[in-house]
């Protein structure tokens, strides 16, 4: 797997990609245009964040490139990838319970905060990791 150049891009299994934590300043592209939302990225070594519909979707520090990322009502499915450990935010439902799976290893149950963050440390190992948060 590799950076994403173009800061974010759609993949033609119908997910995103985005992020460069490779870039020493800061990137920012907004109105992408997917599947009628607009999204925003702002990446480089020491942050990468995703807003769809001005909303927040992703966050990770330090910067990270994410491959693959499909959102579903119950389900948010992606690789990530990075130099370093991360702490990884995601926006879901507040106050729900979820099941979390980083690179096939069942992590058990997260429940959201009032205002919907799950949070994520994630080790790298020197290769990327596939994140599944399914709700329960």
């Amino acid at each position: 797997m590799a950076v994403i150049s173009e800061l974010i891009r759609s993949e033609s299994d119908g997910t995103l990609s985005f992020g460069d934590y490779t870039l020493d300043q800061k990137s920012k592209l907004s109105g992408f245009e997917f599947q009628g939302d607009s999204y925003k990225v702002k990446t480089f070594k020491e942050i990468t964040k995703l807003e769809k519909n001005e909303s927040f979707v992703y966050e990770s520090v330090p910067g990270t490139a994410v491959h693959h990322m499909k959102v579903t009502a119950n389900e948010v499915d992606f690789t990530v990838e990075g130099e370093e450990q991360a702490q990884v935010t995601l926006e879901l439902e507040a106050e729900n319970e979820y099941e979390v799976l980083i690179d096939d290893f069942h992590i058990g149950g997260m429940k959201t905060n009032l205002g919907g963050k799950l949070v994520l440390g994630i080790e790298f190992n020197g290769r990327p990791q596939k994140v599944v948060v399914k709700k329960r």
